[in-house]
């Protein structure tokens, strides 16, 4: 594990319109871990997740106040490049969205678009991809085949893997694997575990024993608030709140 500080959270709270779904949120994201956001529906981890890659901006009517450093730089202010931003911080969805093309289109999308990469080194550079994304072995004698052709797993595998080539350095998750059956959700949290070891990864998801898995920290939000974040273990086994406990422990959510 790393102390380095990818992102530091001070003070947040995010509106839309005159609602507030974000109140005074703290938070320190070490490099290289998997940092678990867990909490009931609506009680504000997915749009603090869209905050860490502005992808709140595409809402209208939406403010923000507070901070977000990233590597000591603060994201919201008004010379960041948005598209640098994305492509440094990357987003997977809850469901699969591929482009209706062929899968070597699909991940070498982005570099394309970007100038990354070209030729060979293109073609190495989706490859690279496809096997940092576990899936290379299922699909590399037919990368022609149509993205939409794979199942859900795969094509959500398919979407780590446009991610990834575009070179990011933190990898945000909006519950990868609920709409997964169990084997690829057993596939991806295998591939998290494998992708910290170059990549700092924020995950929401509903699955608490997911979070005890997959992450070394975890923050417990309710009603907008980050009501508790500390080492998952410690969050699972002895948290140091009552409602932390309930909820970690069915009693509601």
């Amino acid at each position: 594990m790393s102390d380095q500080i990818t992102f530091q959270i001070e003070r947040l709270n995010f509106y839309y319109g005159g609602s507030q779904a974000l109140t005074d949120v703290n938070m320190k994201i070490l490099s290289r871990e998997v940092t678990a956001l867990i909490g009931p529906s609506g009680c504000g981890k997915s749009t603090f997740l869209r905050c860490l890659n502005r992808m709140n901006d595409t809402i209208v009517d939406t403010s923000i106040n507070g901070n977000i450093l990233l590597n000591g730089q603060d994201i919201y202010e008004s010379h960041v490049d948005v598209t640098s931003l994305r492509q440094q911080v990357g987003l997977v969805f809850q469901r699969p969205n591929p482009f209706p093309q062929s899968v070597f289109d699909n991940v070498a999308f982005g570099p394309r678009i970007l100038g990354l990469a070209d030729g060979n080194d293109l073609e190495e550079l989706v490859v690279q991809s496809l096997r940092a994304s576990a899936l290379w072995d299922e699909i590399q004698d037919d990368l022609k085949q149509p993205a939409l052709s794979l199942s859900l797993g795969q094509q959500q595998r398919l979407c780590i893997a446009r991610l990834l080539a575009v070179k990011p350095d933190v990898i945000l998750m909006d519950e990868p694997c609920s709409a997964l059956d169990p084997i690829a959700t057993n596939q991806i949290e295998e591939l998290i575990q494998e992708l910290k070891e170059n990549y700092t990864i924020v995950i929401v998801t509903h699955n608490m024993q997911q979070a005890a898995r997959v992450s070394d920290k975890t923050g417990f939000f309710w009603l907008g608030e980050l009501i508790e974040f500390d080492d998952t273990n410690t969050i699972f086994t002895r948290p140091s709140l009552e409602r932390t406990e309930d909820y970690v422990t069915g009693r509601f959510g």
